[in-house]
C-alpha cells in the first residue's frame, strides 16, 4: 500500500511532501540540528515498542562488545582512560573499600562475603570472571545506592572517579561482566548497539521513568507544609547556589575503605528552587493504587493511596509523551508486568511478596499524573495502562499493539541487583524481542530496549554537561528493526529523552519542556544537541 501511495504522486508533489516532513520533524524536535538521520526511515515506522530494562550501565553488561566504546584497558576499542577512583579527601585509594554488606543477596546459593571482596586492585574487575568474583550473571548481587544526589558525587564532574566512595556497595560498583553470552548481545550484534546513550536524569529508577516520559522532574508544592517535608534533602552549595555534595553526617566515615559514608539527610525531595517549588528526586509513591503506602486510602473501592502519608506524591500535572498522542489521535499503552495481581493486592490484603518482589510501584510513572485518576477518568486509565501477561503478546500476536508501547518487565525479569539476577531477564527481554518480531506489525517497527539508569554501577563515558536534572551515567540501548542498520555501532549523542524525541518527530507532536530545557542548557555548555535515535536507521533501499 505505501509503495502503491507513493507511486501516485508526481515527482514534484512527493519532493513537496518530503520537504514538508522534515519540516515537521524540526520543528516537533524544538529545531534540533541533530537529527541528520534516514527521515523517510523514520516516517516508514508506524508502531514503536520500548522495553525498559532496570540499573545497568554500559561498561557493567557491554563493556566488551567489539568495537564499542568500552572498560578501558580491556576494550581496546575504548575511547576513554580509566582514572582511579578517590577517597573522600581526594587522594587516589590504595584498594577498593569491600563491597559492605557482600556481594550476594540474601538466598542466593553462591555466597561471597563483605571479608571475600576486601583488598581488590583500584580498577574496574569482572564480576563473572575468575581474578574478579567469580560470580555468574544468574546471581543475584546485593543493591547499590542510586540516587539522584549521589549519581552526580559519583560522576564528579565528568571524571567518574567517586564511584566507590559515594556508594553503600563500596568496591562492587567498579564491577562489570562479560555479555557475550546474553542472547541481547546477539540481537546487538545483529542490529544497532547504541554506546553513547545516557540516562536522562541523575539517580534511581523513580526519577528517570518520569524523565522516560515527560522530560520532566515530579514536583511537590509547597513540600514544606507537606507531610513529607521530614524528606527535604540537605544539600551544600558552592557560591552561586549549584549542587557540591549531599551534607556529610557528624558521624560519618572519613575515609570510604572505614565504612559507607553518611548523609545529615539525603531524603526524596529537593530544597527549594528560587520560585520556591519542591521536586521529588527519590523514590516517592503514586496517588492511585497499586501504591506501596503503608495503607490505602479510606475511599470504600480503594482505588486511591493515602494523600497523608509522607511517601505519597500529589498527582502530578505536567505534561507527558501520553497527552501529547492522544491529543493526536495516536493510540499508546503502558504495560506492567504483574499490573493486575498486584492491583488486586493493593485493594485486599496488602501482603506484597517478599522479599524477592515482582512488582515495584513507583516503575509505574503514568500511575503519577492525574489524567489517570482512577475514578475522574477510569476509561483513559484503562485504555492506556494494561497487565503486560493479559495482553502485551497476544496484542503483538493479533497486530492490535497500540502505535506506541511502552514494556515495563516484572521485577525478577527487570535485571535490577537486589532483587533480580542479569541472566534472567535478559532471556526474558531477548525472547519478547523474539515474539515482536514474529508480529504482523513487526515490517514497519520500531523497539527500543534500553535502561533506566546505571543501578550505582560505574562507566568511563563522561555525561554531557546539561541541565541540573542531567544527563546522567551512561547506559546501554540496543535498536532493533526492519530498519535499524545491521551489526552496526551507533556513538551518536543520545539519551532517555532520544525516545522522546523519536515519537515527536514521527507523529509531529508539540516539543515537550524539558526537552526544550535540555537542547538549551547542553548548547549553552558548549555541547553537541541531543539526537532523536534516527541515524540508527537507514531505509532497506538505501
Amino acid at each position: 500500500m505505501r509503495a502503491k501511495i507513493s507511486q501516485s504522486f508526481s515527482q514534484p508533489t512527493r519532493l513537496s511532501l518530503l520537504v514538508a516532513a522534515v519540516v515537521a520533524g524540526l520543528s516537533a524536535c524544538g529545531g534540533n540540528a541533530n537529527i541528520a538521520g534516514d527521515d523517510a526511515a523514520v516516517r516508514s515506522i508506524d508502531t514503536v515498542v520500548v522495553i525498559y530494562a532496570e540499573n545497568r550501565g554500559f561498561d557493567t553488561l557491554y563493556g566488551l562488545f567489539p568495537g564499542a566504546n568500552g572498560v578501558p584497558g580491556v576494550n581496546p576499542s575504548s575511547k576513554g582512560a580509566y582514572l582511579p577512583q578517590v577517597d573522600v579527601d581526594g587522594a587516589v585509594l590504595p584498594v577498593l573499600p569491600p563491597t559492605w554488606g557482600g556481594v550476594t543477596a540474601p538466598g542466593q546459593t553462591k555466597v561471597m562475603t563483605q571479608a571475600q571482596s576486601a583488598g581488590m586492585p583500584n580498577k574496574p574487575f569482572q564480576i563473572d570472571g575468575k581474578t574478579g568474583m567469580n560470580v555468574g550473571s544468574d546471581v543475584v548481587t546485593r543493591d547499590l545506592v542510586h540516587r539522584y544526589y549521589n549519581n552526580q558525587m559519583q560522576i564528579n564532574g565528568g571524571r567518574n572517579d567517586k564511584f566507590a566512595t559515594y556508594s553503600d556497595a563500596g568496591g562492587l560498583s567498579m564491577g562489570y561482566y562479560d555479555g557475550s553470552s546474553m542472547a541481547m548481545w546477539q540481537l546487538a550484534k545483529e542490529y544497532t548497539l547504541a554506546d553513547n546513550f545516557f540516562m536522562g536524569s541523575f539517580g534511581g529508577s523513580f526519577q528517570n521513568h518520569q524523565y522516560l516520559i515527560c522530560a520532566c522532574t515530579p514536583q511537590y508544592p509547597n513540600a514544606d507544609k507537606s507531610p513529607a517535608k521530614g524528606g527535604i534533602s540537605k544539600i551544600d552549595v558552592d557560591a552561586n547556589g549549584n549542587f557540591v555534595r549531599l551534607t556529610p553526617a557528624a558521624s560519618s566515615p572519613k575515609s570510604t575503605l572505614d565504612g559507607a559514608q553518611k548523609y545529615a539527610n539525603d531524603g526524596t525531595l529537593t530544597p527549594p528552587d528560587d520560585k520556591g517549588m519542591y521536586y521529588a528526586v527519590n523514590t516517592m509513591q503514586p496517588p492511585y493504587q497499586p501504591s506501596n503506602v503503608a495503607a490505602p486510602a479510606s475511599d470504600a473501592a480503594k482505588l486511591y493511596a493515602d494523600p497523608n502519608s509522607a511517601s505519597t506524591l500529589p498527582p502530578q500535572t505536567q505534561k507527558n509523551i501520553g497527552d501529547l498522542l492522544s491529543g493526536k489521535g495516536v493510540s499508546w499503552a503502558w504495560y506492567a508486568g504483574a499490573w493486575n495481581s498486584t492491583l488486586k493486592v493493593a485493594q485486599g490484603d496488602r501482603k506484597f511478596p517478599s522479599p524477592k518482589p515482582n512488582f515495584q510501584f513507583h516503575h509505574q510513572p503514568f500511575n503519577y499524573f492525574a489524567s489517570m485518576d482512577p475514578v475522574k477518568n477510569a476509561a483513559y486509565r484503562a485504555e492506556h495502562i494494561k497487565d503486560f501477561d493479559a495482553s502485551f503478546l497476544q496484542d503483538a500476536a493479533a497486530g492490535k499493539l497500540p502505535a506506541v508501547s511502552f514494556y515495563k518487565p516484572q521485577g525478577n525479569l527487570n535485571q535490577h541487583a537486589g532483587y533480580a539476577d542479569v541472566a534472567s531477564g535478559d532471556a526474558h527481554i531477548a525472547d519478547v524481542v523474539n515474539k515482536l518480531r514474529q508480529s504482523p506489525q513487526w515490517k514497519h517497527m520500531l523497539i527500543v530496549v534500553t535502561y533506566d539508569e546505571n543501578g550505582g554501577f560505574w562507566d568511563h563515558a563522561a555525561p554531557p554537561k546539561a541541565d541540573k536534572w542531567g544527563p546522567g551515567t551512561r547506559i546501554p540501548a540496543i535498536i532493533v528493526s526492519p530498519y535499524a542498520k545491521k551489526g552496526y555501532i551507533d556513538s551518536s549523542l543520545y539519551d532517555t529523552s532520544s525516545v522522546l524525541r523519536f515519537i515527536t518527530r514521527r507523529w509531529s507532536l508539540p516539543v515537550l519542556d524539558g526537552i526544550a530545557l535540555r537542547d538549551k542548557a547542553i548548547q549553552a555548555n558548549g555541547g553537541t544537541p541531543i539526537g532523536d535515535l534516527s541515524n540508527a536507521l537507514v531505509s532497506p533501499a538505501n
